[in-house]
């Protein structure tokens, strides 16, 4: 069963795909520095949580406010 969209849905999801996009510069950064040496795994893996979060909220931010006018 599909739900109706409201107007500014699909531009909110477009807008949540963007944000994850920034990060991937940030995990290529760190899988480079931790490959090379220079940083600790534990840095990849604190900038895999930052996505992780960034994703969770983004979420959130998308199930409330719907009934604004």
């Amino acid at each position: 069963m599909s739900h109706p969209t409201t107007p500014g849905q699909d531009k909110r999801s477009k807008h949540g795909w963007l944000m994850l996009a920034c990060c991937v510069p940030m995990i290529i950064a760190v899988v480079v520095l931790v490959v090379t040496g220079v940083l600790s795994t534990g840095f990849l893996v604190i900038a895999i949580m930052c996505v992780a979060m960034m994703a969770v909220m983004m979420r959130g931010m998308d199930q409330g406010g719907n009934d604004r006018s």
